[in-house]
């Protein structure tokens, strides 16, 4: 979702979001093992650095793309070149301080039978985290003035002018908004799953994936998405072989674009 706002509102293909990530992971990590901070409480701090990281990385980078840019297609190529520069820079970083181990820490592992089934009880409380963030994130996007604006500068932005937006501003926001998306779900997966320096890219091309098979710019749709490919994910592993989860992905991913080259909210309202 941070990704859709992103690119659908800041018309910024971020290929760094996958560091921001990571990034942030590795905050909870600390936070969590240094200082015995539980990760819902470090999760506070965590998100609004993502946040002002957005907020910095579109002011000194992303807007003099903006205003040089001539058109939307000359803006995505910079932006990819730019931010392709970036995830370098902070995959470097964490190479630096944190190395190239995998990490992880212990926080609610522990059974719990739903339904006659056992699921870790941190994977839970991701599961219940995601659709959370998630759909406060689209009621406020849907029911605010200001959400209103978001969509409107993702619809059409030459004409959000006309009735009192800052098209910068709010592209701005929407950019910093999307960073500290990132960071909730860096925190999130660091909960249950091991990380490393280097596995920024996964999610990169996992959200990717995401923004396309929903529709570029629809919340409801990266929701959706995100869902589809989690439960396809897990029923590959579980049911066939853990090793062609990925496979899977690709797989679920073509079969939508060939049914719906615009993706699943692709045209419908944002």
């Amino acid at each position: 979702m941070g990704l859709t706002l992103q690119y659908g509102i800041a018309r910024i293909m971020n290929l760094a979001y996958g560091e921001t990530i990571i990034a942030a992971a590795f905050a909870a990590y600390l936070l969590q093992g240094a200082l015995g901070v539980n990760p819902l409480l470090g999760m506070l701090l965590v998100l609004p650095g993502g946040f002002v990281f957005g907020y910095i990385v579109y002011g000194l980078m992303m807007r003099p793309l903006v205003a040089r840019s001539q058109d939307r297609g000359n803006l995505e190529i910079d932006s990819i070149l730019a931010t392709f520069g970036l995830l370098f820079v902070i995959q470097g970083v964490m190479l630096v301080i944190f190395g190239s181990n995998y990490m992880s820490y212990s926080f609610l592992n522990v059974p719990v039978t739903i339904l006659g089934a056992n699921v870790a009880a941190n994977r839970l409380l991701a599961f219940v985290l995601a659709l959370t963030i998630g759909l406060t994130l689209y009621l406020l996007l849907t029911r605010t003035r200001w959400g209103t604006a978001l969509r409107a500068v993702a619809v059409a932005p030459q004409n959000a002018p006309l009735v009192g937006i800052d098209v910068n501003r709010t592209a701005r926001f929407a950019f910093a908004l999307g960073g500290a998306l990132a960071a909730a779900g860096g925190v999130v997966i660091s909960m249950y799953q091991t990380f490393t320096a280097t596995s920024g890219v996964v999610f990169t091309m996992k959200a990717l994936i995401v923004v396309i098979m929903g529709g570029v710019g629809n919340l409801l749709g990266a929701l959706s998405a995100g869902l589809i490919l989690g439960l396809v994910e897990t029923g590959v592993a579980s049911y066939i072989d853990p090793g062609l989860t990925l496979a899977a992905t690709y797989a679920i991913f073509l079969a939508i674009l060939l049914w719906r080259p615009q993706g699943l909210f692709g045209g419908a309202g944002r």
